[in-house]
């Protein structure tokens, strides 16, 4: 199935608005599909913020929403960045930063970027500097990124901020040998709820967007022999799109794919 914006073209007037949009982990798998997606329900004269480290595969991407974006009038900027260094976050901020002048009425920032890491025992993780890499991309750079962007398009009266965790049912479910994964999910679950208790003008969500076909239900396979039956990922953006839209969820509550 295809994850082109051109297979679902908005018909009933609801948009995201004149937004800057930045989509972190974009130039593959579910970040990819939103790229896609979001760019269908964007006014005239939004900015799409791509952000990844390859930027072969940015280009790609960039090069295959050309097309709707002129028509569109959207302006899509790649930034190629590794997220878990602070060289990479400051260069995702000074990037939109440098699009925070213009007329946007929505910032809207999807923190997709995160990894599988190793699947092994409890007590096979005794080096620190591995499971602080691990933490350093899947939680800290998430927390910095996202208070970062905050500074960058503060609360102003017209302003909406939506902020969108991609998370995991193992955000709150426990299983064996994923304690890497599980603390991630669950630590960036409860940050995100922090910040929508904090900051009651920011719109937040935290979106587990079920099992993808991806790499990464591809090394979950090859690790484990178990299939969980991937799905398109277009099949999950289009639900995101759904919940953005219809904007009734409560702020920072947790959806799963199979509820909505």
């Amino acid at each position: 199935m295809s994850d082109r914006m051109t297979d679902v073209i908005p018909t009933d007037g609801r948009t995201l608005g004149r937004c800057i949009c930045i989509i972190t982990g974009a130039s593959k798998g579910f970040g990819r599909a939103l790229a896609h997606q979001v760019c269908c329900w964007l006014k005239p004269g939004s900015v799409l913020l791509l952000v990844a480290r390859s930027e072969t595969l940015l280009q790609e991407l960039k090069e295959e929403l050309k097309g709707f974006a002129v028509e569109q009038q959207l302006l899509v900027n790649c930034i190629v960045a590794d997220l878990s260094t602070q060289k990479g976050v400051n260069e995702a901020v000074r990037v939109a930063r440098l699009e925070s002048e213009k007329e946007n009425d929505h910032v809207l920032l999807i923190n997709n970027a995160a990894s599988l890491g190793d699947i092994s025992q409890f007590s096979s993780f005794t080096d620190l500097d591995v499971v602080n890499s691990y933490m350093s991309l899947n939680i800290s750079s998430a927390l910095v990124l996202t208070a970062g962007m905050l500074q960058v398009f503060p609360r102003r009266p017209g302003l909406r901020w939506t902020v969108v965790n991609l998370s995991s049912v193992f955000a709150t479910e426990a299983l064996p040998s994923w304690v890497l994964y599980c603390t991630a999910k669950a630590a960036r679950k409860m940050m995100f709820s922090v910040l929508a208790v904090g900051e009651p003008n920011v719109r937040v969500l935290s979106y587990s967007p079920g099992p993808l076909d991806t790499g990464m239900q591809k090394d979950i396979l090859r690790m484990t022999g178990v299939d969980n039956h991937p799905f398109p990922c277009k099949d999950s953006a289009v639900k995101l799109m759904k919940l953005l839209l219809d904007d009734d969820f409560a702020s920072g509550t947790h959806i799963d794919f199979f509820s909505v």
